[in-house]
Order: structure tokens, then C-alpha cells, then sequence
């Protein structure tokens, strides 16, 4: 009797066992995203939420400084309340400040999580960052940690998460996003998802079909940007933001949305009260025009575009720019008839270089 209670023990002592050596290393492929340049920049990562949760938990979990960063990334209004509740699995977006370096990119020293009580590493990667890290890149960078299991309550960590500052891919500019691949995902769905070809998600993650993509896994996703007006000199100058999302810049006085229409910023006044003003400076061009409003005379579209803003100056630059709705002008007759006969001509001369060849 007592030799089969020590063998039932020793079975169960060995499933626990079992039990937390695949719970330690299922996650121990440490992704990153690929850098070519030592810089710093701003990114997306997508998480999605293990439990019913509010928007600014979110914001506090993920150390994102302002609610408006989080609500121009996901488009909702700015009326938005931060007590707002996100249900369980619901993807949101959010902002996080990334640096690149040795050819990988990863959050910029945030998000700093402290441990409670219940904590492991492989709890805190899985489930309360929702698999956007790795067990194993939690202590690459974090080098006190010497025993995954021995951590203590207080205990702070660096959660690296990842992201790259390559801004520039195939022409285009873009901002990266990490994005959690689920069951069943092609490379053809995340690709219409997010409006990029599957050749370049292929070449960026280095992947090489459908096959190789593993639920659970974060891909390099690089969102089209919107191009801009503002100016060199402008304190924002560089801002990326991504189709179907908004920045809030100037500080806070300015509102910029991207829009797949023209792929142009597009921006106006936020209506928020000014971070470090008493109020938000003018954003006339005219008597006429203030920012975002346009005029049209025959094909030419006139708008009131934002090019930048000083605090020094406490000042928000606004110019304006024109574009033209014309169809391009067809072909004219001649304009064919032209073609046709130096088609004909080069024919010509072709057949008779071979007539002599020959």
C-alpha cells in the first residue's frame, strides 16, 4: 500500500513537473522586429485584452502619458471617457514609444510592470500583456532576474515590447504594428486587413507561407502613412500617423487624421484646452480660410493646410495648398495618330535591319 501512494505521489510530482516546464518554455521564442538605423520613434502594438477592462487601465498598464494618444489610435472621439469599458478580446491599439538598436527595435524603457501577488513571468507575458512579449525577452532585458520562477511582489520590470523605427518600406512611409496572429490567419486576410501586400509582411517577418505563421506569435505589420505639409522647422515635424487614425498635436491645439482617400494629413483644430498655453493660436491663411476649410476655382482645390507650430513663438504656421481635381486630359487625334506612325516607323526599320542581316 505505501509503495503505491509513493508511486501515485511521484507520478503526480512528475505531471507538475511536466506542467511547468511546457509553461515556462511555450513562450520562449523572443521575437523582434528588424531595424537598419539606431533612431527612435513612435509605433502600434495590438493588444488584445484577456479580461473586461477599461480604457484607462489600458493607459496605465502600457505607461501611455496621455488618453488622447490612445484614442487617436484606435479613432474614437476625444469626448471619449477614459473609464470607457473594452470587453474581453476586444483588440485595441496603442502607442508606444519604441528605440532601435543593433538592428532590433523594442519599447523604449516602458512599460514598467510591478509584480502582485500570484505573478510569474510566464503570466505577466501571456496573459496580462496578452502574448505581446516573450518570457524570454523579459529576462534578456532584465538582468536581475536570474530564476523565472523566483520573482518577488514589488518587483519592477522592464516589458520590452516589440516594434521597429524603419519608416520608409517599399517608397512608402510607414509606421509599424505589432500584430498578434490568431488561429486560422493567411497572410492573404492579414494582408487585406490592413491594407498591405503579403510579399512585403513575407519579407519583413521572414515568412514564407501560410504555414509558418503560429497563432500566438507577433508579426511586423507596416501601416501606410500619410504624407504631410509640415514644415522642417516645425517642433512635429516627421509625424506618422497611419490610415484610420489621429494625432493630437500642437500642443493639443491640433487634430491630424490620415484618410486612405488622398493619403494627405488632414488637420484641424482639436477643440481641447492647450497643454502649455493659455490658448491655441490662430490657424487662419486668410480672411477667408482657416485650417481644414477650401476653396475650389474651376479644377483648383485651395485648403488651408497645418504646417507646423513654436512653442517658443507660441505660434501654429498654416499655408495654403493647391491641388487640382481635373481629369488628366485624354490623347488627343494627333496626339494618337503620332504614336501610330512612329510605331509604324521603328517596324520599318527593324524589318529592314534584319532584311540585311539576314
Amino acid at each position: 500500500m505505501a509503495t503505491k501512494t509513493l508511486n501515485l505521489n511521484l507520478s503526480r510530482c512528475l505531471c507538475v513537473c511536466l506542467f511547468m516546464f511546457i509553461l515556462f518554455t511555450s513562450n520562449t521564442k523572443a521575437e523582434s522586429f528588424k531595424c537598419t538605423v539606431n533612431t527612435t520613434c513612435s509605433s502600434l502594438v495590438g493588444y488584445v485584452s484577456p479580461n473586461k477592462t477599461t480604457l484607462s487601465s489600458i493607459q496605465t498598464l502600457f505607461n501611455v502619458k496621455k488618453l488622447n494618444s490612445l484614442l487617436g489610435a484606435n479613432n474614437l472621439p476625444l469626448s471619449t471617457l477614459k473609464n470607457t469599458t473594452i470587453s474581453r478580446q476586444e483588440t485595441i491599439n496603442v502607442p508606444i514609444p519604441c528605440i532601435c538598436v543593433n538592428n532590433t527595435g523594442v519599447s523604449n524603457k516602458i512599460p514598467i510592470y510591478t509584480v502582485i501577488s500570484g505573478d510569474i513571468l510566464w503570466h505577466i507575458a501571456n496573459e496580462v500583456f496578452g502574448g505581446l512579449v516573450t518570457v524570454a525577452k523579459i529576462q534578456e532585458v532584465n538582468k536581475k532576474i536570474v530564476n523565472s520562477s523566483l520573482i518577488e511582489i514589488g518587483d519592477q520590470f522592464w516589458i520590452p515590447l516589440p516594434c521597429s523605427c524603419d519608416q520608409v518600406v517599399k517608397d512608402e512611409k510607414v509606421i509599424h504594428y505589432g500584430y498578434l496572429v490568431e488561429e486560422g490567419d493567411s497572410l492573404s486576410k492579414i494582408g487585406t486587413e490592413f491594407g498591405v501586400d503579403q510579399d512585403t509582411i513575407k519579407s519583413i517577418n521572414d515568412v514564407a507561407n501560410d504555414t509558418q505563421l503560429i497563432a500566438g506569435h507577433v508579426l511586423d505589420i507596416p501601416l501606410k502613412a500619410c504624407s504631410s505639409y509640415i514644415s522642417s522647422d516645425s517642433e512635429d515635424y516627421g509625424l506618422l500617423v497611419s490610415n484610420g487614425t489621429y494625432a493630437v498635436t500642437a500642443n493639443q491645439c491640433i487634430k491630424c487624421q490620415c484618410s486612405s482617400n488622398d493619403w494627405i494629413l488632414d488637420c484641424e483644430s482639436s477643440g481641447l484646452k492647450p497643454s502649455n498655453w493659455t490658448q491655441c493660436p490662430s490657424t487662419k491663411c486668410s480672411d477667408t480660410l482657416s485650417l481644414s476649410n477650401s476653396t475650389t476655382t474651376g479644377c483648383d482645390l485651395t485648403t488651408c493646410s497645418y504646417t507646423g507650430y513654436s512653442s517658443a513663438n507660441q505660434t501654429i504656421s498654416t499655408s495654403l495648398e493647391s491641388t487640382s481635381t481635373c481629369p488628366a486630359p485624354a490623347p488627343s487625334n494627333s496626339d494618337t495618330s503620332r504614336i501610330s506612325l512612329n510605331l509604324i516607323f521603328s517596324v520599318h526599320m527593324v524589318l529592314v535591319f534584319l532584311f540585311f542581316l539576314l
